[in-house]
C-alpha cells in the first residue's frame, strides 16, 4: 500500500471545507494530496515537492465522494514525472465526468434510495430506526466510493479514465436511477398514509392544499430545489411532526 494513502483518505473527509468561489476544492485537492506527495524526491524541502503541491492547488471542481480518483492520480503522475502540460490536461479532463458521474450516481440515486428506505423503516418500525437504516445506507456508500476512488486514481495514474468508464461505474448508472425511482414510489404513499391516520375529512384536505402550494412553490419561485427534493424533505419533515 502506498505510504501516506490512509493519510490522504482521512483528508479527503475534510475536502468540502476548502471550498471557495476561485478554485472550488482545487485547496482541497492539494491537501488530501499531500501525503502522497511527501516522498518526491527531495522530499518536503524539495522543489518538486513544492511544485507539485502549487499544481495540485489550481483549479478543480468534481464530486466530493469520487474526487479521489483525481487526487490518486494526479499524485501518481506526479512520481512517474510526467509532464505539468498533460497533468493539466488530466485535470481538466476529469473535472467534467467527476461531476456528473458522482451527480447521477449519488445525488439522483443512492441518496434518495437511502432517504427512502430511511423513512419506509420510520413509519413501520420506528423514527430513530428510521435514521439509523439511512445513516447506515448513506455511509456506506460515501465511505465505500472514497476508498475506491482513492485506490483506483493512485493505481490509474494518467490511465484513470479506464476505471472511471468502467464497467462497474457503467453498471451503476444504469441501476441506481430505476431504484431510486422504485424506493421513493413505494415511500411516499406509505408514509402519505402513515401520516394521514386519524385526519378526518377537512384535515385531508387542507394537507392537500398544502401539498399543492408546496409544489407551486417548488416548481416557480425555488425551482432549482428540484422535485425530488423537495418532496423527500416535506414527507421527512411530515414525520417528524408526526412523531413529535
Amino acid at each position: 500500500m502506498k505510504r501516506g494513502i490512509v493519510s490522504s483518505w482521512f483528508r479527503l473527509l475534510l475536502i468540502q471545507a476548502s471550498w471557495n468561489y476561485d478554485r472550488m476544492i482545487g485547496v482541497g485537492v492539494a491537501f488530501s494530496s499531500e501525503p502522497l506527495l511527501r516522498d518526491l524526491p527531495g522530499g518536503v524541502q524539495g522543489r518538486q515537492y513544492r511544485n507539485a503541491l502549487v499544481r495540485a492547488a489550481k483549479y478543480f471542481n468534481g464530486h466530493p465522494y469520487l474526487i479521489g480518483l483525481a487526487v490518486g492520480a494526479l499524485a501518481r503522475t506526479e512520481h512517474e514525472g510526467v509532464p505539468p502540460e498533460q497533468m493539466g490536461r488530466l485535470r481538466s479532463a476529469l473535472t467534467g465526468p467527476l461531476g456528473s458521474v458522482g451527480d447521477k450516481m449519488v445525488w439522483a440515486g443512492t441518496l434518495p434510495s437511502a432517504s427512502a428506505v430511511g423513512l419506509l423503516l420510520a413509519v413501520t418500525l420506528s423514527p430513530m430506526v428510521g435514521v439509523v437504516g439511512f445513516l447506515v445506507l448513506h455511509n456506506i456508500v460515501n465511505l465505500g466510493l472514497r476508498v475506491w476512488a482513492l485506490s483506483a486514481g493512485w493505481r490509474g495514474g494518467m490511465q484513470v479514465a479506464k476505471f472511471l468508464g468502467g464497467r462497474v461505474i457503467k453498471l451503476c448508472l444504469m441501476v441506481v436511477g430505476p431504484v431510486a425511482a422504485f424506493a421513493v414510489g413505494l415511500a411516499l404513499p406509505l408514509v402519505g398514509a402513515w401520516l394521514a391516520r386519524g385526519l378526518d375529512m377537512n384535515a385531508l384536505l387542507g394537507v392537500g392544499i398544502i401539498a399543492a402550494v408546496g409544489i407551486v412553490f417548488a416548481r416557480s419561485v425555488w425551482p432549482t430545489l428540484g422535485g425530488l427534493r423537495f418532496a423527500l424533505g416535506a414527507v421527512a419533515l411530515a414525520v417528524l411532526a408526526g412523531w413529535l
